[in-house]
């Protein structure tokens, strides 16, 4: 037996049967806070499921896919590759959640396109880091409940992370990065299909989607936000014709099967106008039966969606009820007492913002949802470093999140991206509680 490759497996099977011979059954039998725990991960999957899989993950899902096969992997190196302009490449990485606004499991998709594709390890880790952490509306509402302060300070540490974790990966596995650049240097440069501007609209139209889809109510009920908020659906749907219309002048798909997978949509909004969420899960169905009963790029892309969703959906559904399991959702408790959770990051000490890192870095976080977890946590006595701490470890990443990650690019690289987020956002909190104190 060859034990280089045979312990870890042994290791792992001697392990769950130590867990398993010791289990404290009696115990556990009695325990109102296990019995709580159980419900309260059922009842996050059930929040996850209504709320992320058919608005954020499902549109995600379609543009990763699309990213796959719609853009070729020379624009992908030219642009966010190893060799790319580092401004360039950093910039764009850096910004994107200004633009997607979207959580930490949202991004894994869209992350997964462009790595397979070819770009460079830091530019997709900022992309990767950038996607949940940067996201106007969250930064606008953290300042506005929390104080300008914390606003500000999020912002440009959001900004600041995406760039040094990019970059301190691409130092750490710059050999790694090299050897792709050396090995993908004789790609033949692929014919063109249709122009650049005409993919970029082809992209802003499901990016569109997205969004407005996702538009969360905003706190105060009037001015531009409010507005948007509004017609949100509206927008949406205009988003949605548009793709359509891509799809019959620029794809060459019959200008009947579209009107086919478009009628449902229609009917079902005008007859029930109270429930958004039907029309919209029609032109999902509508979309795929659409896309794998054509031949050429348009199967390509139904088949690259749904390679990313049976790769990415179990593993996140699983993390999601693991998180429940542990810290229940937002106001309820999980196994973890939230009393601990308070009472250890009160003050500015090291420890306080060291906690708070991890425990955001673990916890899952809907989109917005931070911000009114933080107010209790501030209320209950939490210092101002640890709450900028877990305000730059938190949104963007999860269980959920890392179990994902770790099957794109590994473990080794998982525990490295991972250790930054949670080194980085501690340090910045101790900094910040510094200030502020």
């Amino acid at each position: 037996m060859k034990w280089t490759k045979e312990w870890k497996p042994l290791a792992a099977i001697v392990a769950i049967f130590l867990a398993c011979y010791y289990l404290p059954v009696d115990f556990l039998k009695g325990s109102e806070r296990l019995q709580n725990a159980v419900w309260e991960s059922f009842y996050l999957l059930q929040d996850y499921a209504r709320e992320h899989v058919l608005l954020c993950l499902v549109p995600a899902f379609f543009i990763a896919g699309a990213v796959a096969v719609f853009v070729s992997q020379a624009a992908v190196m030219k642009y966010l590759g190893a060799r790319a302009n580092k401004v360039l490449a950093y910039g764009v990485a850096s910004v994107s959640g200004s633009v997607l606004a979207v959580c930490s499991c949202t991004i894994l998709p869209l992350f997964a396109g462009i790595y397979r594709m070819g770009a460079g390890l830091g530019p997709a880790t900022a992309f990767l880091y950038s996607g949940p952490a940067i996201n106007v509306l969250a930064i606008v509402l953290t300042a506005r409940v929390l104080g300008p302060e914390l606003g500000i300070a999020r912002a440009l540490g959001a900004v600041v992370f995406s760039i040094i974790i990019g970059l301190a990966m691409h130092v750490i596995y710059r050999r790694e990065e090299m050897d792709k650049v050396k090995a993908q240097a004789d790609l033949p440069e692929p014919e063109v299909a249709r122009p650049l501007w005409q993919n970029a609209l082809y992209f802003a139209s499901m990016v569109g989607i997205l969004v407005f889809a996702n538009w969360g109510r905003p706190a105060v009920q009037e001015g531009l936000w409010h507005a948007i908020f509004s017609a949100k659906w509206q927008v949406t749907a205009l988003f949605g014709m548009a793709l359509g219309v891509m799809l019959v002048r620029w794809f060459s798909v019959a200008w009947w099967k579209v009107a086919m997978a478009a009628l449902p949509v229609a009917v079902l909004a005008l007859l029930l106008p109270q429930w958004p969420v039907v029309p919209f899960v029609a032109g999902v169905l509508g979309l795929s039966v659409l896309t794998n009963t054509e031949s050429g790029e348009m199967d390509d892309w139904f088949s690259a969606t749904w390679g990313f969703a049976k790769q990415i959906l179990p593993l996140l559904l699983i993390g999601v009820l693991i998180s429940g399991v542990l810290l229940g959702r937002p106001g309820y408790e999980g196994l973890i007492p939230s009393a601990w959770v308070a009472g250890a990051v009160g003050g500015n000490s090291l420890w306080a913002n060291l906690f708070a890192s991890v425990a955001g870095a673990f916890m899952y976080f809907a989109t917005l949802t931070e911000v009114p977890i933080l107010q209790g946590l501030l209320g209950a006595g939490m210092g101002q470093g640890p709450a900028l701490a877990l305000l730059l470890a938190g949104p963007a990443l999860s269980l959920p999140n890392m179990l994902v990650i770790r099957s794109i690019m590994g473990t080794q690289k998982t525990i490295v991206f991972v250790s930054l987020v949670v080194v980085m956002a501690t340090i910045s909190g101790l900094i910040f509680g510094t200030i502020m104190g």
